[in-house]
Protein backbone atom coordinates (compact mmCIF):
# COMPACT_ATOMS: atom_id res chain seq x y z
CA UNK A 1 0.00 0.00 0.00
CA UNK A 2 1.12 3.02 -0.73
CA UNK A 3 1.73 6.18 1.89
CA UNK A 4 -0.29 8.83 1.77
CA UNK A 5 0.56 12.74 1.72
CA UNK A 6 -0.70 15.40 3.92
CA UNK A 7 0.23 18.62 2.12
CA UNK A 8 -0.30 22.35 3.41
CA UNK A 9 -0.93 24.47 0.54
CA UNK A 10 -0.08 28.19 0.97
CA UNK A 11 -2.51 31.06 -0.67
CA UNK A 12 -0.11 33.86 -0.90
CA UNK A 13 -0.84 37.56 -1.80
CA UNK A 14 1.99 39.89 -0.96
CA UNK A 15 4.19 37.41 1.26
CA UNK A 16 1.55 36.21 3.69
CA UNK A 17 -0.86 33.51 3.59
CA UNK A 18 -4.47 33.83 3.34
CA UNK A 19 -7.52 31.76 3.27
CA UNK A 20 -11.02 31.98 1.00
CA UNK A 21 -13.90 30.35 0.73
CA UNK A 22 -14.65 29.42 -3.35
CA UNK A 23 -11.42 32.03 -4.06
CA UNK A 24 -13.57 34.81 -2.79
CA UNK A 25 -13.05 37.02 0.73
CA UNK A 26 -9.47 36.43 1.87
CA UNK A 27 -8.81 36.72 5.23
CA UNK A 28 -5.25 37.01 6.19
CA UNK A 29 -3.66 34.61 8.40
CA UNK A 30 0.45 34.94 8.44
CA UNK A 31 3.54 35.72 7.41
CA UNK A 32 4.28 33.35 4.67
CA UNK A 33 7.89 32.02 5.90
CA UNK A 34 6.06 31.70 10.12
CA UNK A 35 3.29 29.44 8.82
CA UNK A 36 6.21 27.36 6.57
CA UNK A 37 8.62 26.83 10.00
CA UNK A 38 5.23 26.06 12.04
CA UNK A 39 4.31 23.38 9.53
CA UNK A 40 7.56 21.67 9.25
CA UNK A 41 8.04 21.88 12.60
CA UNK A 42 4.38 19.92 12.80
CA UNK A 43 5.68 17.08 10.14
CA UNK A 44 3.51 17.96 7.20
CA UNK A 45 4.89 15.90 4.14
CA UNK A 46 4.78 18.52 1.78
CA UNK A 47 4.29 22.49 0.69
CA UNK A 48 3.00 24.04 -1.80
CA UNK A 49 2.95 27.95 -2.70
CA UNK A 50 0.60 29.67 -4.47
CA UNK A 51 1.20 33.15 -5.58
CA UNK A 52 -2.46 33.58 -5.99
CA UNK A 53 -2.74 36.89 -7.92
CA UNK A 54 0.10 36.86 -10.06
CA UNK A 55 -1.67 35.07 -13.13
CA UNK A 56 -4.38 37.47 -13.01
CA UNK A 57 -2.07 40.83 -12.09
CA UNK A 58 0.09 39.71 -15.05
CA UNK A 59 2.95 39.83 -13.03
CA UNK A 60 6.00 37.46 -12.42
CA UNK A 61 5.85 35.51 -9.72
CA UNK A 62 7.13 36.93 -5.71
CA UNK A 63 10.68 35.33 -5.72
CA UNK A 64 11.82 36.72 -3.20
CA UNK A 65 8.67 34.90 -0.79
CA UNK A 66 9.70 31.79 -1.90
CA UNK A 67 13.18 32.37 -1.04
CA UNK A 68 11.91 33.04 2.57
CA UNK A 69 9.39 29.95 2.67
CA UNK A 70 12.61 27.39 0.95
CA UNK A 71 14.79 28.54 3.71
CA UNK A 72 12.18 27.28 6.41
CA UNK A 73 11.44 24.04 5.16
CA UNK A 74 13.19 20.95 4.13
CA UNK A 75 9.98 18.29 2.78
CA UNK A 76 9.21 18.52 -1.15
CA UNK A 77 8.40 22.17 -2.17
CA UNK A 78 5.92 23.08 -5.16
CA UNK A 79 5.77 26.86 -6.47
CA UNK A 80 3.08 28.05 -8.77
CA UNK A 81 1.20 31.20 -9.79
CA UNK A 82 2.85 33.68 -12.38
CA UNK A 83 4.83 31.08 -14.12
CA UNK A 84 5.12 31.64 -17.70
CA UNK A 85 8.27 29.90 -19.57
CA UNK A 86 11.27 27.84 -18.52
CA UNK A 87 13.39 31.06 -17.46
CA UNK A 88 10.57 31.54 -14.88
CA UNK A 89 10.89 27.81 -13.90
CA UNK A 90 14.56 28.11 -13.54
CA UNK A 91 13.99 30.90 -11.44
CA UNK A 92 11.52 30.04 -8.94
CA UNK A 93 13.75 26.31 -8.65
CA UNK A 94 16.77 28.26 -8.13
CA UNK A 95 15.19 30.26 -5.31
CA UNK A 96 14.06 26.94 -3.42
CA UNK A 97 11.47 25.05 -4.94
CA UNK A 98 11.44 21.24 -6.03
CA UNK A 99 8.37 21.35 -8.40
CA UNK A 100 6.94 23.74 -10.59
CA UNK A 101 2.99 24.43 -10.53
CA UNK A 102 1.55 25.61 -13.78
CA UNK A 103 -2.16 26.31 -14.26
CA UNK A 104 -3.65 28.88 -16.25
CA UNK A 105 -0.57 29.56 -18.06
CA UNK A 106 -0.36 25.57 -18.89
CA UNK A 107 -4.34 26.46 -20.52
CA UNK A 108 -3.11 29.53 -22.23
CA UNK A 109 -0.11 27.34 -23.58
CA UNK A 110 -0.21 23.67 -22.98
CA UNK A 111 3.35 23.14 -24.49
CA UNK A 112 5.04 25.00 -21.53
CA UNK A 113 3.99 21.51 -19.66
CA UNK A 114 6.27 19.56 -22.49
CA UNK A 115 9.07 22.10 -22.62
CA UNK A 116 8.83 22.18 -18.78
CA UNK A 117 8.87 18.03 -18.62
CA UNK A 118 11.43 17.83 -21.07
CA UNK A 119 13.99 20.42 -19.32
CA UNK A 120 13.82 19.60 -15.68
CA UNK A 121 12.18 16.22 -15.82
CA UNK A 122 8.14 15.20 -15.60
CA UNK A 123 8.58 14.84 -11.79
CA UNK A 124 9.55 18.35 -11.45
CA UNK A 125 5.85 19.40 -13.48
CA UNK A 126 2.79 19.58 -11.52
CA UNK A 127 -0.24 20.53 -13.06
CA UNK A 128 -2.94 22.35 -10.83
CA UNK A 129 -6.11 23.37 -12.40
CA UNK A 130 -9.08 24.04 -10.71
CA UNK A 131 -12.91 22.99 -11.66
CA UNK A 132 -16.20 23.92 -11.17
CA UNK A 133 -19.37 21.45 -11.80
CA UNK A 134 -21.16 23.46 -14.50
CA UNK A 135 -23.05 20.58 -16.18
CA UNK A 136 -21.41 21.88 -19.80
CA UNK A 137 -18.82 19.62 -20.45
CA UNK A 138 -19.06 16.11 -21.42
CA UNK A 139 -17.78 15.44 -17.62
CA UNK A 140 -19.93 18.48 -15.93
CA UNK A 141 -16.51 19.47 -14.70
CA UNK A 142 -15.21 22.86 -16.57
CA UNK A 143 -12.22 24.22 -16.37
CA UNK A 144 -11.44 27.82 -14.71
CA UNK A 145 -8.39 30.00 -14.58
CA UNK A 146 -7.11 33.59 -13.38
CA UNK A 147 -7.45 32.65 -9.88
CA UNK A 148 -10.72 30.78 -10.59
CA UNK A 149 -12.45 33.68 -12.44
CA UNK A 150 -12.48 32.81 -16.07
CA UNK A 151 -14.55 29.52 -17.52
CA UNK A 152 -12.31 28.06 -20.32
CA UNK A 153 -15.34 25.76 -21.81
CA UNK A 154 -12.70 23.24 -21.13
CA UNK A 155 -13.79 19.47 -19.95
CA UNK A 156 -11.95 18.99 -16.35
CA UNK A 157 -11.31 15.44 -17.07
CA UNK A 158 -10.45 15.79 -20.64
CA UNK A 159 -7.71 18.29 -19.58
CA UNK A 160 -6.33 16.47 -16.75
CA UNK A 161 -5.55 13.45 -19.63
CA UNK A 162 -3.54 15.80 -22.05
CA UNK A 163 -1.62 17.37 -18.84
CA UNK A 164 -0.41 14.11 -18.45
CA UNK A 165 0.39 13.23 -22.27
CA UNK A 166 2.13 16.33 -22.48
CA UNK A 167 4.56 15.24 -19.40
CA UNK A 168 3.04 16.57 -16.14
CA UNK A 169 4.06 14.00 -13.32
CA UNK A 170 1.71 15.02 -10.82
CA UNK A 171 -2.13 16.66 -10.98
CA UNK A 172 -3.09 18.84 -8.70
CA UNK A 173 -6.91 18.39 -8.81
CA UNK A 174 -9.40 21.04 -7.01
CA UNK A 175 -12.75 21.62 -6.56
CA UNK A 176 -13.99 25.12 -7.03
CA UNK A 177 -17.67 24.65 -5.36
CA UNK A 178 -16.28 22.60 -2.32
CA UNK A 179 -13.25 25.55 -2.05
CA UNK A 180 -12.73 25.95 1.66
CA UNK A 181 -16.46 25.30 2.32
CA UNK A 182 -15.04 22.72 5.12
CA UNK A 183 -17.71 20.09 3.45
CA UNK A 184 -15.72 17.48 2.33
CA UNK A 185 -14.02 16.57 -1.30
CA UNK A 186 -15.80 16.35 -4.18
CA UNK A 187 -15.02 12.25 -4.11
CA UNK A 188 -17.23 11.75 -7.64
CA UNK A 189 -14.77 14.32 -8.78
CA UNK A 190 -11.76 12.64 -7.85
CA UNK A 191 -12.81 9.35 -8.36
CA UNK A 192 -13.11 10.39 -12.08
CA UNK A 193 -9.90 11.73 -12.50
CA UNK A 194 -8.68 8.60 -10.88
CA UNK A 195 -9.95 6.44 -13.44
CA UNK A 196 -8.54 8.81 -16.19
CA UNK A 197 -4.84 8.87 -15.00
CA UNK A 198 -2.17 7.01 -13.76
CA UNK A 199 0.41 9.96 -12.38
CA UNK A 200 -0.11 10.47 -8.76
CA UNK A 201 -3.38 12.92 -7.94
CA UNK A 202 -3.20 15.77 -5.17
CA UNK A 203 -7.10 16.23 -4.32
CA UNK A 204 -7.77 19.59 -2.76
CA UNK A 205 -11.00 21.71 -2.09
CA UNK A 206 -13.16 21.23 1.04
CA UNK A 207 -11.54 19.18 3.50
CA UNK A 208 -13.11 19.83 7.16
CA UNK A 209 -12.74 17.12 9.52
CA UNK A 210 -10.61 14.16 9.65
CA UNK A 211 -13.05 11.55 8.05
CA UNK A 212 -13.30 13.39 5.02
CA UNK A 213 -9.40 12.62 4.43
CA UNK A 214 -10.29 8.97 5.57
CA UNK A 215 -13.42 8.81 2.62
CA UNK A 216 -10.97 10.26 0.24
CA UNK A 217 -8.09 7.95 0.82
CA UNK A 218 -9.96 4.80 1.26
CA UNK A 219 -12.65 5.53 -1.87
CA UNK A 220 -10.37 6.86 -4.14
CA UNK A 221 -6.67 6.18 -5.21
CA UNK A 222 -5.75 10.04 -5.01
CA UNK A 223 -2.22 10.06 -3.44
CA UNK A 224 -2.20 13.08 -0.85
CA UNK A 225 -4.55 15.66 0.41
CA UNK A 226 -4.45 19.33 0.74
CA UNK A 227 -5.81 20.02 4.25
CA UNK A 228 -4.91 23.38 4.75
CA UNK A 229 -8.49 25.00 6.38
CA UNK A 230 -7.69 22.26 8.64
CA UNK A 231 -4.72 23.25 10.21
CA UNK A 232 -5.09 27.09 10.05
CA UNK A 233 -8.53 28.14 8.70
CA UNK A 234 -9.50 30.95 11.01
CA UNK A 235 -12.88 30.22 9.99
CA UNK A 236 -12.37 26.81 12.18
CA UNK A 237 -13.40 26.78 15.36
CA UNK A 238 -10.77 24.29 16.58
CA UNK A 239 -7.58 23.49 14.18
CA UNK A 240 -6.34 20.29 13.87
CA UNK A 241 -2.28 19.26 14.23
CA UNK A 242 -0.85 17.57 11.82
CA UNK A 243 -0.78 14.85 14.60
CA UNK A 244 -4.54 14.81 15.04
CA UNK A 245 -4.81 13.93 11.46
CA UNK A 246 -2.30 11.50 10.58
CA UNK A 247 -3.12 9.13 14.35
CA UNK A 248 -6.64 9.11 13.49
CA UNK A 249 -5.91 7.95 9.72
CA UNK A 250 -3.47 5.41 10.83
CA UNK A 251 -6.17 4.02 13.30
CA UNK A 252 -8.47 3.93 10.59
CA UNK A 253 -6.29 1.85 8.19
CA UNK A 254 -4.72 4.66 6.00
CA UNK A 255 -1.13 4.45 5.07
CA UNK A 256 0.47 7.56 6.45
CA UNK A 257 3.99 9.14 7.35
CA UNK A 258 4.36 8.42 10.56
CA UNK A 259 4.98 11.81 13.27
CA UNK A 260 8.89 11.52 13.54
Amino acid sequence: MLTKRLIACFDIIAGRVTKAVQFNDNIDVAPAEDLAKAMYNADIDELIFYDITASSEKREIDIEAVKKVAKCVFIPFTVGGGIKNLTDMYETLKAGAEKISVDSMAVRNPEIIAEGAKEFGSQCIVLSTQVKKTGQTASGYEVFVDGAKLATGLDAIEWLKRGQSLGAGEICLNSIDNDGTLSGYDLELMKMADDALSVPLIASGGAGIPEHLRDLFLQTQAGAAIISSMLYSPRLAKNYTVADLKDYLMQNNVSIRPIN
